[in-house]
C-alpha cells in the first residue's frame, strides 16, 4: 500500500467518524495508537472536519454576533493546530527519510510532502459533502446533477494528487529530491509579533 492509499483510507476513515455525531463539540476516539503516523493523520483529519463544520456554522445568517465571535477565535485557533500537525507530519518524514544520500543533481519541490497531504484530508471532507449533495432529495435535479459532476472532478482530483504525493516521496527516498521544512511562523496568533496583541500590552 502506497502512503497516500493509507492516507485516503485513514482520511475517510476519521470523516466517517466525524459523522457518526456531526457535533462539533463531540470527543472521539483515535483507534490508532497515540504516537504513530495513523494516529496523527486520524487526528489531523477530525481537526478539519470540526473546523469545516465551524465554518459553516458560522455563516449563518441569523448567528448571534457574540457566538460568531467565538466561533471566529475558535476557528483560529483551530488552524494553528492544523499548522501544528501538518508541521509534525514533516518532522515524520525527515526522521524517515534521514539517512538519504541526496544526488547532486537533486531539486526541491514547490511543497513539502505534509503540506500536499493537508490537502487531501480536505478532499476526504469535500467528497464526503458532495456525495451528499448527489443524495439529497430536497434540491432540484439541476443541483444533483451539477453534484454529480463536482464529485467527478473532486474524484479524479484525488488520484491526481496522490499520485504526485507517492511520486515525491519515492522522489525523496531515492535521493532525486530534499525537503527543506520552513515553520510556518503564523504571526496573528503570536503575542510577540502581531501589533493589536502586543501594543495592548504597553497600554
Amino acid at each position: 500500500m502506497t502512503f497516500s492509499e493509507q492516507a485516503n483510507r485513514i482520511f475517510d476513515e476519521a470523516v466517517a467518524l466525524y459523522h457518526r455525531t456531526d457535533d462539533v463539540d463531540a470527543v472521539f476516539v483515535n483507534p490508532y495508537k497515540p504516537g504513530t503516523i495513523e494516529a496523527v493523520l486520524t487526528d489531523k483529519c477530525l481537526v478539519d472536519a470540526v473546523q469545516w463544520h465551524l465554518e459553516d456554522i458560522i455563516r449563518d445568517p441569523e448567528i448571534d454576533p457574540v457566538d460568531a465571535l467565538a466561533i471566529k477565535r475558535r476557528i483560529d485557533r483551530s488552524n494553528q493546530v492544523r499548522t501544528d500537525m501538518v508541521e509534525e507530519i514533516d518532522q515524520y518524514f525527515r526522521r524517515l527519510y534521514s539517512a538519504v544520500t541526496v544526488l547532486p543533481d537533486a531539486t526541491i519541490n514547490t511543497e513539502s510532502p505534509a503540506w500536499a497531504i493537508d490537502r487531501l484530508s480536505i478532499l476526504a471532507l469535500k467528497l464526503w459533502h458532495m456525495r451528499e449533495q448527489c443524495e439529497r432529495t430536497d434540491a432540484s435535479t439541476e443541483h444533483v446533477q451539477r453534484s454529480r459532476s463536482k464529485l467527478a472532478v473532486l474524484s479524479e482530483q484525488r488520484v491526481d494528487l496522490s499520485t504526485a504525493i507517492d511520486q515525491l516521496l519515492d522522489d525523496i527516498a531515492a535521493g532525486r529530491k530534499y525537503m527543506k521544512v520552513y515553520l510556518q511562523m503564523k504571526m496573528y496568533n503570536d503575542p510577540e509579533t502581531n501589533p493589536i496583541l502586543y501594543g495592548n500590552k504597553s497600554k
